[in-house]
């Protein structure tokens, strides 16, 4: 996938009623400091269209990015910043449940995961409730640039059992910085984009 256009074209509060795309969507969730937005805006080879905060937990809503008019990257609100009080974390995880739930192009849920550490407890209750929502999520692990190349087969693998995910979850290394993984990312996207007809509404990641 070449990224040729890219805008953010809805932003959805608690309480606002969500898209009803009929172009596939791909999400991407993680916690709050984990460069997720610093991860979209490699991907869609744009500076700053995703903000970046060095403040965790700015993200508190869904915003939906167009690109190349053929697909909705999704990025979900972050969680597990521990300065969030208890009634806006109970708001966001019911705003993402819906989502979930609702989104009848949601082709793939991505989980984004710090390479550089074991995952944290709401890491692994994050992986476990996609599971639950009927997804199975892949994995990006970030800041790969952050750790020296004979580390990462170790740091792959604690990923993985830390998350206690299966022999055959798909990981992908990722580091905003170098752009390492970018177009093995975009080219697994690029594989989901069939038709929904085709896919008899089941995602591929289901």
């Amino acid at each position: 996938m070449i990224v040729k256009s890219a805008e953010l074209e809805t932003v959805c509060g608690i309480t606002s009623k969500l898209p009803e795309h009929t172009l596939p969507e791909v999400a991407f969730a993680g916690k709050s400091n984990v460069g997720k937005s610093s991860m979209i805006n490699a991907l869609m080879n744009r500076r700053s269209l995703a903000r970046t905060s060095s403040q965790p937990g700015k993200t508190q809503t869904i915003n939906f990015y167009n690109i190349n008019k053929e697909v909705y990257f999704v990025d979900l609100p972050g969680y597990g910043y521990a300065k969030t009080s208890l009634e806006v974390k109970e708001k966001w995880g019911k705003m993402i449940e819906r989502y979930l739930k609702k989104s009848k192009v949601l082709r793939c849920v991505f989980l984004l995961i710090d390479i550089r550490h074991e995952p944290s407890a709401n890491d692994k209750l994050m992986y476990e409730w996609i599971l639950y929502q009927g997804y199975e999520p892949v994995i990006i692990a970030t800041k790969l640039d952050k750790i020296k190349r004979s580390q990462i087969d170790k740091q792959l693998k604690v990923v993985r059992e830390g998350l206690g995910a299966k022999k055959d979850t798909r990981i992908i290394p990722f580091s905003a910085q170098t752009k390492q993984g970018r177009e093995e990312l975009l080219e697994y996207i690029s594989s989901l984009l069939v038709p929904v007809t085709e896919l008899d509404n089941q995602s591929p990641c289901i």
